[in-house]
């Protein structure tokens, strides 16, 4: 079990981790060792979720979050496989830790009484502009 927040701990079986080629620097051993982790989340199917959470999940993961609701992270960072599978799996908790935060309320506010008093001065002059254009010019 890894633990996430208070109340949420993630199963490690629900975690499924491959090793593929990674690019970059690393000469003959990037040709040779499987090194960059893909690690697959299925946040659909997560006992270990509430559903508040997995929604929320689910709307921040953007890219990363296959049709199926399977969530997808890459982590190539790093030329070692354990140093990848260890930035793969802080990268997803930290992604969980971020759903599980609670979301601060608005507040609806209405406009300041200076607001309110400037967009009727501002009404008034536009309005005095556009009267004056129909009015014809006084030469005399």
């Amino acid at each position: 079990m890894i633990a996430v927040a208070p109340g949420i701990a993630l199963d490690e079986r629900e975690i499924e981790l491959s090793f593929i080629r990674s690019s970059g620097p690393g000469g003959q051993n990037v040709n040779k060792v499987a090194t960059a982790v893909q690690l697959r989340f299925d946040v659909r199917g997560s006992a270990s979720l509430p559903p508040p959470v997995r929604e929320r999940l689910r709307a921040i993961s953007g890219r990363r979050l296959t049709r199926e609701g399977v969530l997808v992270i890459t982590a190539h960072r790093f030329r070692s496989q354990e140093q990848n599978r260890n930035d793969a799996v802080e990268r997803l908790v930290a992604l969980i830790r971020e759903a599980a935060r609670p979301r601060k309320a608005r507040r609806p506010t209405g406009p300041t009484r200076a607001a309110r008093q400037r967009r009727l001065e501002e009404k008034r002059r536009r309005g005095e502009v556009k009267r004056a254009r129909g009015a014809r010019p006084d030469f005399t």
